[in-house]
């Protein structure tokens, strides 16, 4: 088992078996042993390849986005262009890069503020937005500065702590991880049915005929990230782009996965080691920002979103002046990031603006 393992195991022979979302929350976050805190896990020789990461198109049409929705907000002057999740800090470079000539109003007005918990991750997103922005970093969204705000959040929620129940002859359980009692090894076990927690079920899910061992999964953190972002954009207006995977309302389905060196791995096997995702319900953060204040637009499907803001005629601008070899990548990047058969309907696009605004670009 890894160090972090060891260290799970511990707490749960202490404290009894923990949630999936503190088992998430370790994995991912833990300050010593946390998958984020340890190393560079992005692009084609670590873990994962993010949009950003396949083409500068993606980056480019984001900054657009956000240029737009400046404009139909009025063009506030100072704005907070925030993004969540930033990554290597890629998206962030091109979207400034793209609109550093063609907007300059719109890069002076701007205040770049990051929301990011891992100090390796913090370094390169310095280090990628030397030329273009000074940002300011944040622990968490809640300690975002208030005012006029842009949002980005590419692949960020799908990494947010979930809770898991599971369909039992008895009722609903939540989903837990202990230990096995002959190997001492991470395994899932269930609490009793009918605990307090299995209330976060939506009610025509909880009282749905569905079949025993059907697993459920609830993601409270990132509804209550929405529930803030709402509240901000009802309170002084601006926009929120949320692009992930997953799904337009909540499917009776375990959506968990871990990830290692672009490969499925077993979720308890080594944590700390593997990137934890599950699918984003995009209906339910929707539904905690209009709680907030906030009107949400869509989802709709990466592909639809990218089409609708050009992506077809800047991949044909940068064909122009690009090599044999560079326009079979552009065209192997155009077909990833929209179409139907990669990730142009299993990724979404969901939009909140503060109420009484335009609707945005490409919803």
């Amino acid at each position: 088992m890894t160090a972090l393992g060891d260290l799970l195991a511990r707490r749960i022979r202490l404290d009894g078996p923990i949630s999936v979302a503190d088992f998430m929350m370790e994995a991912l976050g833990h300050p010593r042993h946390g998958y984020y805190m340890t190393a560079d896990r992005f692009g084609a020789a670590g873990d994962f390849v993010t949009a950003p990461e396949i083409s500068q198109m993606f980056g480019e049409l984001i900054g657009l986005w956000c240029a737009d929705a400046w404009d139909r907000m009025g063009r506030p002057n100072p704005v907070l262009l925030a993004e969540l999740g930033p990554g290597r800090g890629t998206l962030m470079a091109d979207a400034l890069r793209a609109l550093s000539g063609v907007l300059p109003a719109f890069t002076a007005a701007v205040r770049v503020h990051l929301v990011e918990t891992s100090p390796l991750l913090r370094r390169r997103q310095a280090e990628s937005l030397s030329r273009y922005a000074a940002p300011v970093w944040h622990d968490r969204v809640i300690d975002l500065p208030e005012g006029p705000l842009l949002v980005i959040a590419n692949e960020f929620f799908d990494a947010l702590p979930i809770r898991q129940f599971e369909r039992t002859p008895r009722g609903w359980s939540e989903r837990l991880v202990g230990l096995d009692d002959e190997t001492g090894e991470l395994r899932f076990v269930l609490g009793p049915p009918g605990a307090p927690t299995t209330r976060m079920i939506p009610l025509r899910l909880r009282e749905a005929p569905l079949a025993h061992g059907t697993v459920i999964d609830i993601a409270p953190a990132g509804q209550s990230v929405a529930l803030e972002l709402g509240r901000r954009l009802a309170a002084h207006g601006g926009a929120a782009l949320i692009i992930d995977y997953g799904h337009a309302a909540p499917v009776p389905t375990d959506t968990l996965q871990a990830v290692r060196r672009h490969a499925p791995v077993p979720l308890l096997a080594d944590p700390g080691e593997a990137d934890l995702t599950a699918h984003v319900d995009f209906g339910a953060l929707a539904a905690a920002a209009r709680d907030a204040g906030a009107v949400a637009h869509g989802p709709v499907g990466q592909g639809a979103l990218l089409s609708a803001l050009g992506i077809e005629t800047r991949a044909a601008l940068l064909r122009r002046n690009a090599s044999p070899a560079q326009a079979s990548d552009l065209d192997a990047a155009l077909h990833r990031l929209t179409a139907a058969d990669a990730m142009g309907t299993l990724f979404k696009a969901l939009a909140l603006t503060g109420p009484g605004q335009p609707v945005p670009a490409g919803f």
